[in-house]
């Protein structure tokens, strides 16, 4: 993590950062606990910090990412993006430890069947699969089999879904005293920040 040029110390930049994702926090409520810390920064300055050593980040947690299970449980949401409503796909294990997430604009089986594969390649190959009656995800998976010649159960259970429903509110939680994502890069890195933070 390269902080040359930065007024701060790499361990201010990270601690207001990691307040940012890891609380529900907006940037003026981290301004004011670093205040009370001693350091002088602005909130814009700490929202420009999250949005560029996001990548950095994500990069290190995920060297320490611990293997996921083989039952996950996958369902989408909304999150609204400059004023318009985005689709943030996302699987659980059934520790309820977050497999991956994609950011998407649009709800479509080509979104989930995006999802699917990327979840897939940086993770591995489920057994199971649950999910609810989104015809989207039933096609993704459908597909995947029959492509890769896999045998992924598809099991449609609005119990077993649960533990991401609930997931999706904890996220949503997280977010909630924030003005708003200005752009779709920003929602997606942010998101990323909270999803590896909290894993």
């Amino acid at each position: 993590m390269n902080t040359k040029g930065h007024c701060y110390p790499k361990f201010i930049i990270l601690q207001s950062v990691y307040f940012k994702l890891r609380f529900s926090l907006s940037y003026r409520d981290v301004e004011e606990i670093m205040k009370m810390r001693g350091v002088q920064v602005d909130h814009a300055t700490i929202q420009r910090w999250v949005y560029k050593f996001i990548p950095f980040i994500e990069a290190q947690m995920n060297k320490r990412k611990k293997e996921v299970g083989t039952s996950w449980s996958m369902d989408e949401t909304y999150i609204k993006v400059k004023g318009e409503w985005c689709y943030l796909y996302r699987a659980v294990d059934k520790s309820g430890d977050t497999v991956d997430f994609l950011l998407t604009r649009g709800r479509q089986r080509m979104s989930a069947q995006s999802f699917l594969i990327k979840t897939i390649a940086n993770n591995c190959k489920p057994d199971i699969m649950n999910i609810d009656k989104s015809g989207s995800n039933i096609r993704a998976i459908k597909v995947y089999n029959k492509r890769s010649f896999s045998k992924i159960a598809i099991r449609q259970c609005k119990y077993l879904n649960n533990i991401v429903e609930q997931d999706h509110r904890f996220i949503k939680w997280r977010i909630q005293n924030g003005l708003g994502f200005k752009s779709f890069e920003s929602a997606k890195r942010t998101l990323s920040g909270i999803e590896v933070v909290t894993c």
